[in-house]
């Protein structure tokens, strides 16, 4: 399961109204190899599945992720935090053994 906090919704409902999104798009998270860690999250709106998706509904947000990032992602909470140091989105995730210090980038 990935879980989306409170935070995460609010930022994600208001970027789809500023951005007149239909319906039909949801939070696609993926892992791809790279930054000071060595693995990075991805996050982007999309609207089409793919064959081994995982679908996940939480907090009113559907998330879909590919079966491979799913594997560093289970359990994984999508956060938001703004001001002025906030850092915007964010990924808790329990499966990181460690991360950098931007957040961007975990290993495990």
């Amino acid at each position: 399961m990935i879980f989306v906090a409170e935070s995460a919704k609010s930022k994600i409902d208001e970027i789809r109204s500023s951005e007149h999104m239909p319906e039909d798009y949801f939070v696609r998270v993926s892992v791809v190899s790279g930054g000071c860690s060595g693995l990075s999250y991805k996050l982007d709106f999309d609207n089409e599945s793919k064959p081994n998706d995982q679908v996940f509904e939480d907090n009113g947000v559907k998330v879909v992720v590919d079966l491979k990032s799913f594997l560093y992602l289970f359990n994984t909470t999508l956060e938001f935090t703004g001001g002025l140091d906030g850092k915007g989105f964010s990924f808790n995730n329990p499966n990181a053994t460690r991360s950098c210090g931007c957040g961007e980038s975990f290993a495990v």
